[in-house]
């Protein structure tokens, strides 16, 4: 009869961990980079009014946020014990983690104003087209009243009939 044992996961020493947050650091300070350029791509097409550009852009941008999902898994439970966790880090190191950490939020900051802008926009537009079905609705009732009070409330009279 044999005996099966569970496979065991490699043993890593505190070094590699630490090695592999500031990897997914870095790797998302890069993430977040690549938003801030589909951003303005983003703005642009807003802008001149391009529907299917600016859903290519945001379905890149989708992509970008699932690699940043991702990133964060390893990441999120260190910003947490952000503190603590610097006290692990050698001073380059250190240095290399609070600069990654602070251009993510940099760029965050600059992605969400951007995005904030491009919603008010959009939401003008929205609101310009409702105001003009509006008056379009308006003129359309006004002709069928003008068209009321000159014909009666039946209307202009034709004759359909084949001849």
């Amino acid at each position: 009869m044999a005996v099966f044992s569970a496979p065991t996961k490699p043993i890593r020493s505190p070094q590699s961990d630490i090695r592999n947050i500031l990897d997914a650091l870095q790797q998302q300070v890069a993430c977040y980079r690549d938003l801030a350029k589909l951003a303005e791509q983003q703005h642009e097409h807003v802008q001149m009014s391009r529907v299917e550009e600016l859903l290519a852009v945001l379905q890149k941008r989708q992509a970008v946020l699932d690699q940043i999902a991702a990133l964060e898994n390893t990441v999120g439970p260190v910003k947490r014990q952000w503190t603590s966790f610097l006290t692990t880090l050698d001073g380059p190191s250190r240095a290399q983690a609070e600069n990654d950490l602070a251009e993510t939020r940099r760029l965050l900051e600059e992605i969400t104003t951007a995005d904030r802008n491009d919603a008010l926009v959009l939401q003008q537009r929205k609101l310009g087209i409702g105001k003009q079905l509006t008056q379009a609705g308006n003129a359309k009732q006004m002709n069928r009243n003008i068209a009321t009070s000159a014909y009666g409330t039946r209307g202009p009279r034709m004759d359909v009939t084949a001849k």
